[in-house]
């Protein structure tokens, strides 16, 4: 069956299963002039402009088969609202839900055993919390097991290094966190799903690569501003890497807007109680600067 989309005050909506979406039409949520999309569909449309969609009727409409979805004037997102071009991912969270699971995913760290299993069952709370046009009900599927090796394998060379007492293994220690943080990356990356299917998703960048970019970042972090540009222009790497979708990720966001926000976050996070707002604050504009684009178009 079909997932339904709706445009509503410039956000989107959804996913909706076809006899879901059915009733917002009979209870006029859907209306003639509202943009909706579903996969197939070359891009949004007003709702009757699809032949038997506003009738009612049993039986689903029949949508001409298209390329990716490009949301462009007649009904594209970008972020806040429309635009031309691509599409981009939103996320939003309940403030008392992301406070909750924070804290205990905390707890569960600062515990160390526990660790593997309470972020993998953040990561299945906080992956459906992004919307991706043209990928209805995104979901994590990843396995703590596969942790388990990499975390307590990380946790004795630690143990090992602070019992020896040389300070160069320190280094050694750093490299490594790097290199576990790109294993993760890839990870994560090839355990996505959309509709209880995986999506197919790899990360290609080499390891020797990422472990260079985050050396920048921490040597950039000496100029004070210079490093918003560079973590703009790893994501940007980042973005470039991620393979088997359909569209091009492009990461628009620059590091002027990055510093500011940074900054905003950082001044009031220091208050504590704001944090949760500022992540989902900071989040959101992460996610709207992540552009999907069609393939080979940039």
């Amino acid at each position: 069956m079909a997932s339904w989309f709706y445009a509503s005050e410039g956000k989107q909506q959804g996913p909706y299963p076809e006899g879901q979406f059915r009733d917002l039409i009979a209870q006029g949520v859907v209306r003639a002039d509202t943009l909706v999309w579903t996969e197939g569909m070359a891009g949004w449309q007003r709702a009757a402009e699809i032949p038997g969609l506003m009738a009612g009727g049993g039986a689903p409409p029949i949508i001409p088969a298209g390329g990716p979805p490009a949301m462009a004037s007649a009904g594209g997102y970008g972020g806040g609202g429309y635009s031309g071009g691509g599409s981009s991912p939103s996320i939003d969270f309940e403030i008392l839900e992301f406070s909750w699971r924070t804290i205990v995913m905390v707890i569960g760290s600062m515990l160390v055993i526990p660790a593997p299993w309470v972020f993998v069952w953040y990561l299945q709370w906080i992956v459906p919390c992004v919307k991706v046009p043209g990928r209805p009900n995104l979901s994590f599927t990843g396995n703590a097991m596969t942790l388990v090796p990499w975390f307590f394998g990380f946790v004795v060379l630690v143990i090992a290094v602070r019992f020896t007492g040389i300070q160069l293994l320190n280094t050694l220690i750093s490299i490594v966190e790097i290199g576990l943080a790109w294993l993760l990356l890839k990870w994560m990356v090839a355990n996505l799903a959309s509709n209880g299917q995986p999506m197919g998703l790899s990360f290609t960048g080499p390891v020797w690569i990422y472990i260079g970019w985050n050396l920048l970042v921490a040597i950039s972090f000496i100029t004070i501003i210079g490093w918003a540009w560079v973590m703009v222009a790893q994501i940007r790497w980042m973005c470039r890497n991620i393979e088997g979708t359909r569209r091009d990720i492009v990461f628009k966001g620059t590091g002027l807007e990055f510093l500011w926000r940074a900054i905003v976050t950082a001044i009031l996070c220091s208050f504590i109680i704001p944090i949760p707002w500022m992540y989902r604050w900071m989040m959101g504009w992460l996610a709207s600067q992540t552009e999907l684009v069609p393939k080979g178009s940039v």
